[in-house]
């Protein structure tokens, strides 16, 4: 295979991964709303999906490091997620949405970091620009997003369940034509993580991720809602998305020159101080233009951070460690730490509107002083398991 024909893939199938995210996280918290959920109950919906990542990623990663799969794992996953999704419209009651909504993630939320797994081993091996493949599914995201906030304006919102099973068959079909790629399978015990988890350095690393996670659990869940309630159409919340994206794909499309010249620990501080700066504003005011200013720091607190967690664990860890550790830092920053803090936001979002997006801030804050730290110890180019 070609290197172009494997960043053509890549690209493709990221592209309809992000589809899916593009339905997802700006609209979702309005589906469950129309079902009569209450702010509290759709922080709990969203934290079940975060708590499901602590045992999904972990489950699915050790599955693809011990049998050195990587495309039939996934193509599996997306379907199963997909004939999952359609299930939901006939749901009805808090109780049955999030016990559904557990069942449907698990499959979705083990895909992402298996995704980026097998990207990261195509990249390598054909000397491609990871975010230039990326790119696509932050385009993806955007046209998604854009034209869903357009359609909501005189469909119902009840076509999402319908909308998100099609976007994850279409994943599902995405992956067939990814790089079949595999590691040495393991018939017995694969190594042990215990040297990379102990690690000072990696956890310096998930406690600046993890801090990172948590600071955008208002926003994911409640900046839809907030926006609205302040007076601003579907279509103006649409583009309010689409624009921070828009900052990343320009970010992800120069990411080799980036990570070359600052490296992973940098990015993480990026991320962090650039967070502390974008959830004081949208913690201070709903004025449009402000707003989108702040929307620009997308391509840091997002990019930058996923930019740097990617690279970061790719230099440090072996191929044949690199699915599961990629599940537990998916498992802890991405679910554990975000799961624990979302049950919370929502009470935050009831008490303090949008002033919660302040202890956003904070958190925020904390995640650039551990950055610090971590681009204090970590020599570049040195393995954390040596």
């Amino acid at each position: 295979m070609s290197p172009q024909s494997a960043a053509l893939r890549l690209g493709t199938y990221y592209a309809a991964l992000f589809v899916a995210v593009g339905i997802h996280i700006p609209f979702w918290p309005l589906w469950l709303q129309s079902r009569g959920l209450s702010a509290s109950e759709i922080g709990w919906v969203a934290a079940a999906g975060y708590f499901t990542r602590i045992l999904a990623s972990p489950v699915i990663g050790h599955l693809a490091d011990h049998g050195g799969e990587r495309r039939r794992l996934m193509i599996r996953l997306a379907l199963a997620a997909g004939l999952i999704w359609l299930l939901f419209p006939l749901m009805d009651g808090f109780l049955p949405i999030l016990v559904l909504s557990v069942i449907a993630i698990f499959p979705f939320t083990g895909l992402v970091p298996l995704g980026d797994t097998l990207a990261m081993m195509v990249v390598g091996r054909h000397g491609l620009d990871y975010g230039r493949a990326r790119l696509w599914g932050s385009l993806a995201f955007i046209v998604a997003a854009t034209l869903l906030g357009k359609a909501l304006e005189s469909w119902p919102i009840a076509v999402l369940p319908w909308l998100m099973a099609a976007a994850l068959l279409l994943t599902a079909a995405s992956c067939l034509g990814l790089p079949d790629l595999k590691v040495a399978r393991h018939e017995d015990k694969p190594p042990s993580l215990r040297p990379v988890l102990l690690h000072p350095l990696f956890l310096l690393f998930l406690g600046t991720t993890a801090l990172n996670q948590m600071a955008h659990t208002v926003y994911y869940t409640f900046a839809t809602i907030h926006w609205k309630a302040a007076g601003l159409s579907d279509m103006v919340i649409g583009l309010l998305w689409s624009e921070g994206v828009v900052a990343e794909i320009i970010l992800f499309a120069m990411s080799n020159r980036v990570v070359a010249r600052f490296g992973p620990a940098a990015l993480l501080l990026a991320a962090a101080m650039a967070g502390t700066v974008r959830w004081l504003v949208l913690g201070s005011t709903a004025y449009l233009p402000l707003v989108a200013l702040a929307q620009l720091l997308h391509a840091a607190t997002f990019g930058c951070a996923h930019l740097g967690a990617i690279h970061f664990i790719a230099r440090v860890v072996p191929q044949g460690l690199s699915a599961r550790t990629q599940g537990i830092f998916a498992a802890i920053a991405v679910g554990l730490a975000p799961g624990l803090i979302t049950p919370f936001s929502g009470r935050l979002y009831e008490s303090l509107g949008g002033g919660s997006f302040l202890v956003m801030a904070a958190l925020s804050a904390l995640s650039a002083l551990l950055a610090w730290a971590l681009m204090r110890r970590w020599t570049v180019g040195s393995r954390i398991t040596e």
